[in-house]
């Protein structure tokens, strides 16, 4: 038999041959793929630290007085407005706390001009839940947030069967009946009195944050505390990325290194 037709002759190295490159091709994809991830959460590292820091910068500067359309406010920015609440517009979006799965309770605040401000005035833990509803011209206190438009992943809103999952101003305002025109475009997470105190509790998770309340709505259970583990994700990406050009490279050396009959 000659030996280019021997089972383990050089005609046999072929198929062998393909198939480490198929593999090292696929190790180079893997490659790439690994990288992009890392530096995606490099990109997310870098909008978390911006996050923290605002909201650090946000918390330790005095409240302000807020116009209903100032375009300028930054999230997380203390701030004071007064009104008056419209209890029979108030809505229920499903949350997610501390004290376990509820509502955010969503209340239209109408300033001496006309204009409506959307207010969180707190956590409830059920629809049927006992509240209370200030009458008269309120001073509110708290954090301005920006709209969550559209819904959570997989839950969107449904205005019509009054299920709601995100704090989307304008689609709350529109289920209302009022004017877009006349409706801030953010919303206002009040905090309890005195600020300071409550800032201090959320941020050393404290017994008197965690404990359930005998009145409701709840305010103060803004979450003000966000994990930033972006940079080790990173590295872990970057290592599957180096490893997989690892095995590529030697599975590129086997393929090319010759088999020689037994």
């Amino acid at each position: 038999m000659k030996q280019d037709q021997t089972p383990d002759g050089p005609r046999s190295r072929g198929p062998a041959r393909w198939v480490g490159l198929l593999g090292a091709a696929l190790l180079l994809v893997a490659a790439l793929g690994f990288t992009a991830l890392g530096l995606w959460q490099l990109q997310r590292l870098e909008w978390k630290q911006a996050l923290i820091a605002r909201v650090q910068q946000g918390l330790a500067q005095a409240p302000v007085p807020l116009e209903p359309h100032n375009s300028a406010a930054q999230e997380y920015q203390r701030v004071w407005l007064e009104g008056e609440f419209d209890h029979a517009r108030e809505t229920l979006v499903g949350a997610s706390t501390v004290l376990g799965s509820g509502y955010w309770l969503m209340t239209p605040l109408r300033g001496a001009g006309g204009d409506w401000t959307w207010v969180n005035r707190g956590f409830v833990p059920r629809r049927d839940t006992e509240r209370q509803r200030p009458a008269g011209t309120q001073r509110i206190e708290g954090l301005l947030r920006l709209s969550e438009a559209g819904g959570r992943l997989l839950q969107r809103n449904e205005a019509q069967s009054g299920r709601w999952y995100s704090r989307d101003v304008q689609a709350l305002s529109q289920a209302a009946g009022l004017q877009a025109g006349s409706v801030a475009a953010h919303f206002i997470d009040v905090w309890p009195e005195p600020p300071g105190s409550a800032y201090a509790q959320l941020a050393g998770s404290g017994d008197a944050v965690l404990r359930p309340p005998s009145v409701w709505p709840h305010p103060g259970l803004t979450v003000l505390r966000f994990s930033n583990n972006h940079r080790s994700y990173a590295l872990t990406w970057f290592a599957l990325a180096a490893m997989s050009v690892g095995a590529a490279l030697f599975l590129l050396r086997q393929s090319r290194q010759p088999r020689h009959p037994e």
